[in-house]
């Protein structure tokens, strides 16, 4: 048994190194191996994942999968010499233990057929029609989750807000505002007339800026040479408010290919945009558990990204 011989470890997709294994796994072992479409090696929706790697003793990558922020477990792949070794079950629970943490109530998977016994060892039940895929049949599958977090369970989708054209979109983004009591966490590729420009909303930044003992807005921001140009307000709010309102622009290659916008609160409120330039997305007023991954995702990016001085340097 080769069940003691590995270990399963988080990923990094802005990782060069991380990136490559997953993608290495995928198409050995669904691509070329399962000769599933070459779209499989990576999607959209890879950079706001969690993923994980299996490595065995020597630190080579021999298995991964991933958990996207729409409760949903997929790209599980084990290279066929380690499959039936423990590699795939030890994935999927870790997956499941972190879901839990995020205090999501429940899981979602779309399995072929013919591993449905598998899933279904660790507690999940068909919730659908059997359909095909990459001609493949495969079966729906869900699973109740317990919290792990102590106390009351948060609340799944209590507020759910619209977000499908661009004056639902403005107006829930200053619905988020005006819940957030100290703090803020906004991605932006850009800053424009269109966001965060409006006397309500700037009125709002400072309330929440100057809230107290606590207060911090962060900001990441790809373009900051536009926001310069145009003399943005909310840059020169950020000049004078500097020690709260902090910006920070990203420099790897993967942040910046990411083009989502988002905004969370401290009132588990969310608005994420998977394309900062057209106004459709998903948002909720009172979602902690759908919180949860955007703010990892955001923490992850924003340690990796570096102070934007250059925006507080001439004197907006």
């Amino acid at each position: 048994m080769k069940l003691e011989n590995f270990h399963i470890v988080s990923a990094d997709w802005a990782r060069d190194g991380d990136r490559e294994a997953v993608r290495q796994l995928r198409r050995m072992v669904l691509i070329d191996g399962l000769g599933l479409p070459a779209a499989w090696e990576f999607d959209d929706g890879d950079p706001q994942a969690l993923h994980l790697i299996a490595r065995d003793d020597t630190d080579c990558p021999i298995g991964a999968a991933r958990l996207t922020p729409d409760q949903r477990i997929s790209r599980v792949a084990v290279l066929p010499t380690w499959q039936r070794h423990g590699v795939g079950t030890a994935l999927l629970r870790q997956l499941i233990e972190r879901a839990s943490s995020f205090g999501w109530d429940e899981l979602r998977l779309d399995a072929p057929v013919e591993l449905v016994p598998f899933y279904a060892r660790e507690g999940f039940v068909p919730a659908g029609e059997l359909f095909e895929a990459a001609g493949r049949m495969h079966q729906p599958l869900r699973r109740a989750l317990t919290s792990a977090a102590p106390g009351p369970r948060p609340a799944r989708d209590s507020g759910l807000l619209p977000a499908e054209d661009r004056p639902s979109v403005d107006a829930t983004r200053h619905l988020l505002l005006a819940d957030a009591r100290h703090m803020l966490a906004i991605h932006l590729p850009r800053l424009d007339g269109e966001h965060y420009a409006s006397a309500g909303e700037l009125a709002e930044l400072r309330r929440v800026a100057t809230s107290g003992r606590g207060a911090r807005i962060r900001i990441l921001l790809h373009d900051t040479g536009a926001a310069l140009r145009d003399g943005h307000r909310l840059v020169a709010l950020a000049q004078r408010l500097s020690s709260v309102i902090q910006i920070r622009r990203p420099v790897e290659e993967v942040d910046l290919a990411n083009r989502a916008g988002w905004l969370l609160n401290d009132a588990g409120g969310y608005l994420f945009l998977p394309d900062h330039d057209r106004p459709q997305g998903r948002a909720s007023r009172h979602d902690r558990a759908g919180q949860a991954p955007l703010m990892q995702q955001f923490d992850e990016v924003w340690e990796r990204s570096v102070p934007a001085t250059e925006l507080l340097a001439l004197g907006l």
